[in-house]
């Protein structure tokens, strides 16, 4: 028999999916959501690819159970040769051992099946001991076509044993479960039974070490225990604690078992009744299983967008923040109104206020021409508030975005360790603030140097207060009634209306408009431009773990492009 190869390709291109699917945030679903994305394509790998590829490969049954429950013991008494050692301390088997036929040790050796896990043959330590590896045995003992593994106990205190032993089980054509009379009631146990019962996994259970008086009462309460959990075809053997002979079990308690694995062995339609069963049942639930996985990278996206959307509103508020501070006259307190007083000469400008317009833009040209320190002083002041607005805003912006990401799932990983970098501006945010201030002003110089250019009739006015002409087109971006008051309204509202008048009488009324509007354009630019690379810093995190955007439609993809390899097969 051989499988269509439409359906392993469906099926390579579902564990791609799967193994991609981007679960780097730490939301409350992705741990689970690793377990069974990590379930997928272990079994894909494991078994459901090397079983398509080879249906006549021999049979692989993985005896597995709870602690203590004998499985090592129980498999050499079946074989009746010591072909794995019964552990004394806990964990007991650590190595998981693959005992074979010789005949069918080829199938085994390679990567077919558990490709990737080492293998070594033989006895000794290193055999023994070969972590995560696999330890093959062939042997006379146990007929071609059909391998047994003794696996690491399903409930070991170490976790990696633990992993272990659920990556073989999920490898297996067969389960044999192996349980014990005090301890078959257990939560773990019956984890793994409603695994094997959703994966339509083929299974036996062996009731280890039970009481010969409690033996009836046993075995009819677990049988119903099967029954009710949707196992009752399982096959359901006892044994009795009884003495051990050479570290063997009896004969005669192990007979029936032994029995039903050498027909399995030697009945190849039976073994090809168990694989067909294992198979289908196994991609049947890929269906539910990859909709799960798919459900947690949306969770993925769900939570990088709440991120993301935080950041988006703390620096959105900050570029607020900052349109608000650059209109509202705030920018004109303190230092840089003490610099406007002394570059416009109080009294004398608010004298000149009673002057028409002529006269006032010969003083204002004299003014300029006159007082360079004063002019350079207020570029000073104005440069050192736009700093500190841009500053105090991304400062803000940052502690916000830290708060927010710390309070929301996933979040709180992103900036571990990292809150007292991330709550602040980055280390070289105030150099290029001050390049950018300075280069804006820059640009206000070159505006007016630009507008009168051609205006022959103010061009001396010009060469002799291009810095006082900028001067004022700054002061006139942030000048507003708006937080001003008093004196302040009056100083700095009065004086910037008569210097607009002058410039309108050098430029004209529209041209003055525009130079104000794109110099104000261009430094909300900057703004903009210094507060984005503040918030890629938050970006680039985001970006390092957030799902990719194509994720969940790949996987619902690969899940219907099986479903019609599977109906064509």
């Amino acid at each position: 028999m051989t499988a269509p190869v439409l359906l392993t390709d469906a099926l390579q291109e579902l564990r791609d999916a799967v193994a991609a699917a981007p679960l780097g945030l730490a939301t409350p679903g992705r741990d689970a959501t690793e377990r069974t994305a990590r379930a997928v394509v272990d079994q894909v790998d494991d078994y459901l690819l090397p079983r398509l590829r080879d249906l006549d490969a021999p049979l692989l049954a993985v005896v597995g159970g709870s602690t203590g429950a004998g499985k090592s013991t129980l498999v050499n008494s079946v074989l009746g040769a010591r072909v794995t050692t019964p552990g004394v301390l806990r964990p007991t088997t650590r190595a998981p051992v693959l005992v074979c036929s010789p005949a069918d040790l080829p199938a085994f050796s390679g990567d077919r099946v558990l490709p990737g896990m080492p293998r070594t043959t033989g006895e000794g330590d290193r055999a023994r001991d070969l972590a995560g590896g696999l330890r093959l045995v062939p042997t006379e003992a146990l007929a071609p076509g059909l391998a047994l593994i003794d696996a690491p106990d399903v409930d070991s205190v170490v976790e990696a044993n633990r992993d272990l032993a659920g990556q073989l089980l999920s490898a297996a054509d067969l389960w044999i479960f192996v349980t014990t009379a005090a301890r078959y009631a257990d939560a773990v146990p019956w984890d793994l039974l409603r695994t094997a019962q959703e994966r339509g996994t083929a299974l036996a259970v062996v009731l280890d070490r039970t009481p010969p008086e409690a033996v009836t009462e046993v075995a009819a309460d677990l049988a119903a225990m099967l029954q009710r959990g949707g196992l009752g075809a399982a096959r359901l053997f006892v044994v009795e604690e009884r003495p051990l002979h050479d570290g063997f079990l009896p004969g005669a308690q192990v007979a029936q078992l032994r029995d039903w694995l050498r027909g399995l062995a030697a009945d190849q339609e039976q073994r090809a009744a168990v694989v067909r069963q294992t198979l289908a049942g196994a991609l049947e639930s890929l269906d539910g299983r990859v909709a799960a996985v798919a459900a947690g990278v949306e969770e993925q996206a769900a939570t990088a967008a709440a991120l993301g959307n935080a950041a988006d509103a703390a620096y959105d508020g900050a570029r607020q923040a900052v349109n608000e501070g650059v209109g509202n006259g705030s920018l004109l307190r303190g230092e840089v109104m003490a610099r406007w007083q002394d570059f416009v000469g109080t009294g004398e400008w608010m004298r000149s206020l009673q002057s028409r317009v002529g006269r006032l833009r010969d003083r204002l040209g004299a003014a300029l021409n006159g007082r360079p320190s004063s002019a350079d002083s207020l570029h000073g002041a104005l440069e050192s508030g736009v700093e500190t607005l841009l500053r105090s805003e991304g400062e803000r912006a940052a502690d916000r975005t830290v708060t927010a990401w710390r309070s929301l799932p996933g979040g709180g990983a992103l900036v571990a360790g990292r809150e007292e970098e991330l709550g602040t501006v980055s280390p070289d945010f105030a150099p290029v603030a001050a390049d950018e201030v300075r280069d804006w002003q820059g640009y206000v110089l070159e505006l007016v140097r630009e507008e009168g250019a051609g205006k022959r009739s103010q061009a001396r006015l010009l060469s002799w207060g291009v810095n006082g002409a900028g001067a004022l087109v700054m002061v006139a971006v942030f000048a507003s009634t708006a937080g001003l008051s008093g004196a302040e309204l009056a100083i700095a509202g009065g004086t910037t209306a008569v210097g607009q008048r002058v410039l309108e009488a050098v430029f004209g009324d529209a041209a003055v408009r525009a130079l104000a509007a794109r110099a104000r354009a261009d430094l909300d630019a900057r703004a903009d431009r210094l507060l984005a690379a503040e918030q890629d810093r938050f970006d680039e995190l985001l970006a390092g773990v957030a799902e990719a955007p194509d994720a969940v439609e790949r996987l619902r993809a690969a899940v219907a492009t099986l479903a019609a390899a599977r109906r064509s097969a």
